[in-house]
């Protein structure tokens, strides 16, 4: 079985139901059962312009008691957030740190001239 969808805005991208299946199979391989997910896409905010519409979805994912949401510009763009997320299951998410003042310091004083 697949990740459930919801939504209250009209459904999800062609793009993002053809790239679907690859981030359930990455699931199942990572040990998740894709049929435990529900997915739901709103609006995020209602527009301040009627004629132009909202810029950002909310995407709520909910999986046995646990839920997070996210807000993006369209489906693709949480289709990578959540297949990040997928991948990440297995350990913490790495944060790429930048060397602090007094390393970079250092290590500039070792170059040569």
């Amino acid at each position: 079985m697949s990740i459930i969808l919801q939504s209250t805005v009209g459904g999800f991208s062609a793009q993002f139901m053809r790239k679907l299946p690859l981030v359930e199979q990455a699931m199942r391989e990572h040990g998740l059962e894709p049929s435990e997910f529900v997915i739901s896409k709103d609006y995020a905010s209602t527009a301040t312009v009627p004629f132009v519409g909202p810029f950002f979805y909310d995407y709520s994912v909910f999986f046995g008691d646990e839920k997070f949401t996210v807000t993006e510009p369209n489906d693709m763009v949480f289709l990578d957030y959540f297949f990040k997320r997928v991948l990440a299951a297995d350990g913490p998410p790495e944060v790429p740190r930048r060397p602090g003042l007094i390393r970079r310091l250092f290590g500039w004083m070792a170059e040569a001239v």
